[in-house]
C-alpha cells in the first residue's frame, strides 16, 4: 500500500513503473510490471493486471479492470500517422480481458472512444479512431479496423472482422467468424462471409426493455427492408409511410439514410435478387 501525493490511497506492486505525472484515482490497483505513462488518467478503484501498458494520452474512467498484458493507448498502425497528440478514451465500469489491443486516434486532437459498461473479451483489437458505444459485448480475437463505430448495446462474435469504416446500429448481434465489409442497421443480427442479414436480435431487444408492440414494428420494418425486394430509397419510404412511429423506428431510418458503405443485403433471396 502507497499514497500518492493527493493522498489517495492505492496498492501497487513494487515492479510496476508509474510515471510520476500519471493521475491515479483512490483505490486504484496496479499489478506486477505494469507500465503507465505520464499522459495517463486512471478512475477510482480501477484494476490494472500485470505486464499491462497503458500509454498516450490515455483515459479510463472508475471501477473498470484491465486485466494482464494489455496494451491500451499505443500508437495506431497507420501508415497516415505522424506523432500527433492523440486520445483514448475509456468510460466507467468497463472490463477488458487478457491481451487486448486499443490504439490512440490518428489526427491532431481526435479520439479513440469505449463507452461504460461494455465488455472486451481476450485477444480483441480495437484500431484508431473507433467509436464503441456503452454496453457493447466484443468477444474473443475480434479485430476492429479504424474508423469503426458500434452503437449501444452492439454484441459481436469471437473471431469476426470489421473492416474500416464500417457503423453497426443499436442492439445489433453479430455471428461469429463473420466478414463485415458493410454498415448493419440497429436491432438485427448478421452472420457469415460476407456478414448477411439473418432476423431481429430480439432478446437483445427484450433485455433493452423494448416492448413487444414496438418489436412487431421493428420487425415488419426489417421484413420490408429485406424481403421486399425494394431498393433502399424505396424501403425507407415504404417504411415511413406504412408503419407508425416510435423511436426505435426513428433511429432505424435514421441510421439507413446515413449509411455511406452501404447496409449488408440479403443477397440470396430470389424478390431481392429479381430487382437488382
Amino acid at each position: 500500500m502507497i499514497r500518492n501525493r493527493k493522498t489517495k490511497i492505492t496498492k501497487i506492486h513494487a515492479t510496476a513503473v508509474i510515471s510520476p505525472h500519471a493521475k491515479l484515482g483512490k483505490n486504484v490497483e496496479v499489478g506486477p510490471y505494469a507500465i503507465i505513462g505520464k499522459n495517463v488518467t486512471i478512475g477510482d478503484g480501477t484494476k490494472i493486471g500485470a505486464h499491462t501498458v497503458i500509454d498516450g494520452w490515455t483515459s479510463i474512467g472508475d471501477n473498470c479492470t484491465i486485466y494482464s498484458e494489455v496494451s491500451i493507448g499505443s500508437q495506431p498502425q497507420d501508415k497516415k500517422f505522424k506523432g500527433e497528440k492523440s486520445y483514448v478514451t475509456i468510460g466507467n465500469n468497463t472490463h477488458i480481458r487478457e491481451f487486448v489491443t486499443i490504439n490512440r486516434a490518428t489526427g491532431e486532437e481526435n479520439e479513440t472512444r469505449i463507452g461504460t459498461n461494455c465488455l472486451l473479451l481476450a485477444y480483441s483489437h480495437v484500431a484508431h479512431n473507433c467509436i464503441i458505444g456503452s454496453h457493447v459485448v466484443i468477444s474473443n480475437a475480434t479485430n476492429l479496423a479504424g474508423h469503426v463505430e458500434l452503437e449501444d448495446r452492439v454484441t459481436i462474435g469471437g473471431l469476426t472482422g470489421i473492416h474500416q469504416f464500417v457503423k453497426i446500429g443499436r442492439n445489433a448481434m453479430i455471428g461469429g467468424a463473420s466478414k463485415v465489409v458493410q454498415d448493419i442497421p440497429p436491432f438485427i443480427t448478421a452472420d457469415g462471409n460476407p456478414a448477411q442479414p439473418a432476423g431481429l436480435n430480439t432478446i437483445g431487444m427484450i433485455r433493452s426493455g423494448i416492448d413487444e408492440e414496438t418489436r412487431r414494428i421493428v420487425k415488419r420494418a426489417y421484413k420490408i427492408l429485406y424481403l421486399s425486394g425494394l431498393r433502399l430509397p424505396q424501403a425507407i419510404e415504404a417504411i415511413e409511410k406504412t408503419l407508425p412511429s416510435s423511436a426505435e423506428l426513428f433511429d432505424f431510418i435514421k441510421f439507413l439514410r446515413s449509411s455511406e458503405r452501404g447496409i449488408c443485403r440479403m443477397t440470396y433471396h430470389p424478390r431481392y435478387l429479381k430487382n437488382q
